[in-house]
């Protein structure tokens, strides 16, 4: 096996994806889902190379003899806050070592970084891995369910003003993310702008933010008060066009606020992995993105 860092190519931003596929393609078909969408796998190709760009000694692959890659990690350091962002084995070439190296590599690549994050998959294997690693593991649920007239009419509305976000945010932004996760995400603002709607607070009561796709999946909130962050989510979900799949995952015990407001519209509450913790506790309130933290 070989182990070399992602380089920002599209050859490398295939052959990762190529993993990823492979490896949670169970995934998708559980949920129902006969072939991944264009529109995430360019997404998935678009970050991969925004952290080989970003973070090229925590991003890794790894490849046989041949030079076909057989696994994948991508890791981030954003202020003293380390995040694995991508972990991925091919199915053929787990138990044998490789993910072992992969993880040993990015981990290495957090080292003096006082914080870690990870949002881990409900695959015991990876949980014990993170575990072993350090890492703390708070049980994780998800609110999911289809936007419908219903759904709108049950939320009652914001409780104050929320304003569509820019560029211009972005100093809001990265202040909001070091009093929720100890670390502002920087750069990966920049990326997000381009992929999602950026929803945005900030008057006396405090700030806050929150990404929202096309799709229905909140990305990422973060905000100074619960106040904040359920008027945020309210305002996410009311946005969304009728039809869409509305989803909020990684949510941990401490974001009852988010429960609370996915309930009201009537979403579904289900369990889903772990957000897997190392030198700090639970963010709150806070909702992570699985590749950004």
């Amino acid at each position: 096996m070989i182990l070399r860092q992602l380089r920002d190519t599209d050859e490398d931003a295939e052959a990762a994806w190529e993993v990823v596929a492979a490896a949670f393609g169970d995934t998708a078909a559980l949920a129902g889902e006969d072939a991944w969408p264009p529109g995430y796998v360019a997404e998935v190709r678009t970050r991969t190379r925004h952290l080989a760009r970003t973070d090229p000694g925590g991003c890794w692959l790894a490849l046989d003899g041949a030079g076909m890659p057989l696994g994948l990690a991508l890791s981030a350091r954003r202020e003293g806050t380390w995040g694995l962002s991508m972990f991925a084995v091919l199915p053929r070439a787990q138990r044998q070592g490789v993910g072992r190296e992969l993880l040993a590599a990015a981990l290495m690549y957090g080292r003096g970084c006082l914080r870690g994050i990870i949002c881990g998959s409900e695959d015991p294997r990876a949980a014990s891995t993170y575990r072993r690693a350090g890492f703390a593991l708070h049980p994780a649920m998800r609110l999911r369910g289809t936007v419908g007239p219903e759904t709108k009419e049950r939320l009652s509305p914001p409780d104050g003003a929320v304003h569509e976000g820019v560029a211009r945010h972005r100093d809001l932004l990265d202040s909001v993310d070091r009093r929720t996760r100890g670390g502002a995400h920087g750069a990966d603002h920049e990326l997000l702008l381009t992929q999602r709607r950026l929803l945005v607070v900030d008057d006396l009561a405090g700030s806050g933010y929150c990404y929202v796709a096309e799709d229905g999946k909140v990305e990422m909130l973060a905000a100074t008060s619960r106040r904040l962050a359920k008027r945020l989510l309210t305002a996410a979900l009311l946005c969304l066009p009728e039809g869409a799949d509305a989803r909020v995952p990684a949510l941990t015990a401490e974001q009852q606020w988010a429960v609370d407001v996915g309930l009201e519209a009537g979403l579904e509450l289900s369990t889903c992995g772990y957000v897997c913790l190392r030198g700090m506790p639970p963010p709150t309130p806070y909702i992570p993105s699985g590749t950004f933290l």
